[in-house]
């Protein structure tokens, strides 16, 4: 609980939006305790549905492509050191990164582009 008792104070106060928290429907997510901490600082419970792994697919997918160009084969660092990688690795990721699939933009490029061709 102690995981997500700091998470929450680390962003409840830098929420614009409602907060959710997704996840499969493993027995800990569906703990009473886990449930009611949740409830009672509004953050808003997504789960997968049974037997569904598409669900989560897409953030199953990112995180595989995260570990794997950023994570495997590096030596361990401390949990501030790892953080600051990570939001260095998804702003690259969103920022940089370009994808085939989306005619060799970045994310943001792509969609700042659909957004300036429909206006």
């Amino acid at each position: 609980m102690e995981p997500l008792k700091e998470t929450i104070e680390i962003i409840k106060n830098h929420a614009t939006y409602r907060t959710t928290i997704n996840s499969d429907q493993g027995w800990h997510y569906q703990h009473n305790q886990w449930v009611k901490i949740l409830k009672k600082n509004n953050v808003f419970q997504s789960m997968s549905r049974k037997t569904t792994c598409a669900d989560n697919a897409a953030m199953e997918n990112f995180f595989g492509i995260l570990k794997q160009e950023m994570y495997y084969g590096e030596e361990l660092v401390s949990y501030e050191d790892l953080r600051r990688r990570i939001e260095e690795y998804i702003n690259w990721y969103n920022h940089e990164r370009s994808k085939e699939k989306l005619d060799g933009l970045s994310p943001v490029e792509y969609r700042t582009q659909s957004i300036q061709s429909a206006a």
